[in-house]
């Protein structure tokens, strides 16, 4: 077991405060991401969790011990990071075995469990290379296997795929949730600013803003209703479009939220449209995003496939029934009745 409890968690650098007053309770098994704006704490909050940060006040538990005293090396916690943090001058085989060889475990249950985790993450014809002879994805995949080998109850991952192209941080998503799957007991705890990991990989996404916790909730909740402005604006890509005044005010509320997707374009006015001018039109095949300059802002909506409207042309936006969002003066939610 591995549920981890944070209860006032605060983090500070003398008058910066960095995490503050954080309350967050993680179950067995769960896959949990951070994300937030740069700066917003979580990197800090995942190395408080480690044991690499000192926690300022509050406390942390592990299954159901606390552990703000506990060094790193005594939390049953291995920590993946975006740098691969890998011995140059060791092999494949050397670095993952290296924790255990330090541990004094047997040569002959080494090279088992090293086998089993190279076999594990396809790495099994390079365990005799160094580092320098692997792709990026490869050697993320070592310093992965690196935390696995040593029979961790909690993983870490500090943003692991920021550093590699489109192509390699897709399969090696994939090759993280394979390895979430095969290891349902293990907690992991990942960090990244990209929308798409958080939204695929989480079973439950941590929404942090200037070190505090805005929202938590399984990516769909959050999508489909977001606790307040900061949350609707920050997940979504491209981000919900927000209107004052008029639409507002017909809806009840001091601000209206429509995704990009729940907007009808159409050549005509229709009941509650707004119209507009195409300021610019996004055709990427399977879908295009058509940026229309109403007199509540540029507001953007998407339309599957080709769109048929260009630039300059006038087009009127209807909110699909039942997909808006509406806040109070505070940015909070308000349920819809």
């Amino acid at each position: 077991m591995a549920d981890i409890k944070l209860t006032n968690l605060n983090k500070a650098y003398g008058a910066v405060h960095i995490l503050k007053d954080v309350n967050l309770e993680i179950r067995s098994g769960e896959f949990i991401v951070f994300v937030g704006p740069s700066g917003c704490g979580k990197s800090t909050l995942l190395r408080s969790i480690c044991g690499l940060e000192s926690i300022t006040s509050g406390t942390l538990e592990i299954d159901h011990a606390v552990v703000n005293e506990v060094p790193p090396s005594k939390r049953g916690i291995a920590m993946v990071f975006q740098s691969y943090a890998l011995y140059p001058h060791m092999s494949v085989y050397e670095n993952i075995s290296f924790a255990l060889e330090n541990q004094g475990v047997p040569r002959d249950e080494i090279r088992q469990r090293v086998e089993k985790v190279a076999d594990m993450l396809q790495l099994t014809p390079y365990l005799t290379r160094l580092p320098k002879a692997l792709s990026g994805g490869q050697r993320q995949r070592v310093a992965i296997g690196r935390a696995i080998v040593r029979g961790a109850k909690v993983f870490l991952f500090d943003e692991p795929l920021s550093n590699l192209d489109a192509a390699l941080r897709v399969a090696t998503r994939m090759e993280i949730a394979k390895l979430k799957r095969g290891m349902p007991e293990t907690t992991m705890i990942y960090v990244t600013h990209d929308q798409v990991e958080a939204m695929t990989l989480a079973d439950r996404i941590v929404v942090l803003q200037a070190g505090r916790v805005e929202q938590v909730g399984t990516p769909m909740e959050l999508y489909e209703r977001p606790g307040n402005l900061f949350v609707a604006g920050f997940i979504g890509s491209p981000k919900m479009n927000f209107m004052t005044g008029a639409p507002a005010d017909k809806m009840k509320c001091k601000t209206l939220g429509v995704r990009p997707e729940h907007l009808e374009i159409s050549a005509r006015p229709s009941p509650g449209s707004m119209s507009g001018k195409v300021e610019y039109a996004e055709i990427l095949g399977s879908d295009s995003f058509v940026y229309v300059a109403t007199g509540h802002g540029l507001i953007t909506a998407r339309e599957n496939g080709r769109t048929a409207v260009k630039t300059g042309d006038t087009v009127h936006l209807t909110p699909q029934a039942g997909h808006v969002h509406r806040f109070d003066e505070n940015g909070k939610r308000i349920e819809s009745k």
